[in-house]
């Protein structure tokens, strides 16, 4: 009896250990290879029916200065056209002749160069299903992890099936969960060196949604601080997000400040005049945009993603506010304002300003919503006579790209400017002015119109001269640096 418990002990036992043995070499064999060096030569790309294609020679030929070893994976956790600054990065690398693999969701339209150049290649991201990507705060904890368990998914098998192995991985965070997670796991596995690009934390921006003390919140910070310290290299938007890392994370980040591609520049007078007859929004009141009407009209731009970081309420009551004012006041001019992006607050404010226009509270400011093309975008901004900002910093240490681009057009900005990190990008009353409540803007934007010692006249040519810093120079002196491609 004992004999034959104990034969069946051991036939279970080996059973188990056969069964273990298998499953480890499964795993062992289906690993994604490692990076190497000395095969970091020709790109592959496998799309998400496994096709496979590969830089081919007439690309080699096309791209005499590329430089062996230097592979990057860009990753984005969301949409690869609503992130201009992985897009530079992208655009930089390939520039200097190393290959990227930029992994994200294509949602909207992306830099043409980009999707022209044959080092680039997009990987792109299965979205998650609609089921799981409601903006429920009470469904929040439930779909929240779910959604992240997609995305892990998504995301693991684009970095380790569908792309080759890179030298480095360039992450961007926000958004931490799962991202920086899975980047980890698998630079470990591939051999990869991991950069964080830190747009701004994470956990502050679910602080948002959920408050600040929340559980999930406090997790959320840990998790970001735990993972920041296994990264390789790190850089930040502004010295005041260095300084936090460095403080409370420990790590060291090289500061990188956002600043306008080629794209975005000043226009001459003719091209304005072209552009804002063209342009839906704009064209029925090009007459009165002109320089040459009794009183010019004023022409404002705010870009946004419609997000809770963005009080778009404090911009509205200061409208509203104006358009009273200058019903008395006939020397100010009428505003026409076009605000451009997408984004799921986007309807709740739409509905506040066909509110406000019932009550006849808009009688002196029109106010248009757009989507436009990037090109169309960028000549927005240089007819402008004014850009606003209303990004609200969830940590204080962010600054917003909207900006940046605005000075590239050389257009002055007002902006919410209650946080750190705002006079590392403008200087009070030399390029634009920063606002702390709907009243102060509403002040400001009196001030700039009555046109009282040519103030506005002074922050365009400050923004005129901002416009000459560029992204090229910062990106080479350290993104081209640490990847050693300058």
């Amino acid at each position: 009896m004992f004999n034959e418990k104990f034969s069946q002990t051991f036939e279970l036992v080996l059973f188990g250990v056969i069964v273990l043995i298998a499953i480890f070499s499964i795993l062992l064999l289906t690993l994604p290879s490692q990076y190497d060096p000395y095969k970091d030569r020709v790109p592959k790309y496998v799309d998400e029916d496994g096709k496979e294609t590969k830089l081919d020679d007439e690309d080699e030929k096309k791209n005499p200065a590329f430089k062996p070893g230097r592979t990057v994976q860009v990753v984005v956790l969301g949409d690869i056209g609503r992130s201009p600054r992985m897009q530079y990065h992208a655009i930089s690398i390939a520039k200097h002749g190393g290959r990227v693999y930029l992994i994200g969701y294509e949602d909207s339209e992306i830099h043409p160069k980009i999707l022209s150049n044959p080092l680039i290649k997009i990987v792109p991201l299965v979205p998650a299903p609609s089921s799981l990507r409601s903006s429920s705060k009470l469904l929040f904890p439930v779909l929240a992890p779910l959604k992240a368990l997609w995305q892990a998914r998504s995301l693991y098998r684009a970095l380790c099936y569908r792309t080759e192995p890179a030298r480095w991985m360039l992450v961007q965070n926000p958004p931490s969960i799962p991202t920086l997670a899975i980047a980890t796991i698998v630079c470990f596995i591939r051999n990869t060196s991991l950069v964080i690009d830190w747009h701004n934390f994470g956990y502050s921006i679910l602080a948002l949604k959920l408050g600040p003390n929340h559980p999930l919140v406090k997790i959320s910070a840990l998790y970001e601080n735990v993972f920041s310290r296994i990264a390789s290299n790190h850089f930040t938007v502004t010295n005041a997000m260095a300084r936090v890392l460095k403080s409370q994370y420990g790590v060291t980040a090289l500061p990188l400040h956002d600043r306008p591609a080629a794209l975005f520049r000043p226009i001459s007078s003719q091209e304005r005049a072209g552009f804002l007859a063209r342009l839906p929004e704009t064209a029925q009141y090009a007459q009165d945009l002109s320089p040459s009407a009794k009183t010019p009209w004023k022409l404002l731009v705010s870009s946004t993603s419609w997000t809770a970081d963005e009080d778009f309420s404090i911009f509205l009551d200061a409208l509203s506010a104006y358009s009273a004012y200058a019903t008395s006041k006939t020397q100010l001019p009428n505003i026409i304002v076009v605000i451009t992006g997408k984004g799921p607050l986007k309807e709740h404010y739409l509905a506040k300003i066909q509110a406000l226009k019932q009550e006849k509270k808009l009688l002196n400011v029109i106010i248009r919503t757009a989507w436009l093309t990037p090109e169309d975008y960028a000549l927005l901004l240089g007819a402008a006579d004014l850009g606003v900002s209303l990004h609200t910093s969830s940590s204080g240490v962010d600054l917003p790209m909207k900006v940046v681009d605005m000075f590239g057009a050389g257009l002055p900005v007002v902006g919410w400017g209650k946080f750190e990190a705002w006079p590392e990008l403008v200087k009070e009353n030399v390029n634009g002015k920063g606002f702390e409540s709907s009243e102060q803007l509403l002040q400001q934007l009196v001030e700039l119109f009555e046109n009282k010692d040519g103030l506005l006249a002074t922050l365009k040519n400050g923004a005129l001269k901002e416009s000459e810093a560029r992204w090229d120079d910062e990106w080479d002196r350290v993104g081209g640096k640490l990847f050693k491609l300058v």
